[in-house]
């Protein structure tokens, strides 16, 4: 049994381990401590406020240690907020937060709550079936670094992508009855690397 924890100190994480739970061999947990991430085989960095979830990570002195295990190999797929999180860079922001992933990425890149939107597409590496793709006050990703890999693109903007260990995009997958994204971070980030 695989198991991945979604960072529980902000945002959508119930909705994240229900989605975990309907996986075979796969065990999702909440983590609030590195010692509940040490026990995991890969991390969920879920939506909600990035500015809010880096205070409470900087609070509990979790930014480095957790740093640290993402640039060892621990993989990590961050959705929205938790885009926001690994990013190298945020344009119009100085503070950083993980910045382990080779990308400059807007906040609030398709404006307010209002602005919110939702999309389907086909990506065969994910699914060959349309995948819901659901936008709430998304950023995107700006810029690329010659290692990222995009995996998706809406209106001409980087939604998704890949580096090394690390999955990011915009949407919400989490918020829609379907699991491809879930079982593609599974498949390609945490079976064929842990191996169990």
């Amino acid at each position: 049994m695989y198991k991945i924890g979604v960072l529980a100190i902000q945002g959508a994480v119930s909705e994240h381990i229900a989605c975990l739970k309907r996986l075979p061999n796969v065990e999702g947990l909440a983590v609030k401590t590195m010692t509940e991430i040490d026990q995991v085989d890969g991390l969920i960095l879920p939506g909600g406020e990035s500015t809010a979830m880096g205070k409470i990570l900087g609070y509990y002195n979790m930014l480095e240690p957790l740093r640290d295990k993402i640039a060892n190999g621990l993989p990590v797929w961050g959705t929205c907020a938790g885009l926001i999180l690994l990013a190298k860079e945020i344009t119009g922001q100085p503070v950083r937060y993980f910045s382990t992933m080779d990308i400059t990425v807007r906040r609030n890149g398709y404006g307010s709550q209002l602005d919110s939107f939702e999309a389907a597409i086909v990506l065969p590496k994910v699914s060959h079936e349309p995948i819901p793709l659901v936008f709430i006050r998304a950023p995107y990703i700006e810029k690329v670094g010659a290692s990222v890999k995009v995996l998706a693109e809406i209106k001409g903007r980087i939604v998704a992508a890949t580096q090394k260990n690390m999955l990011v995009t915009s949407f919400h997958p989490e918020l829609r009855n379907d699991l491809s994204f879930h079982r593609y971070f599974f498949e390609h980030f945490i079976q064929h690397r842990v191996g169990k």
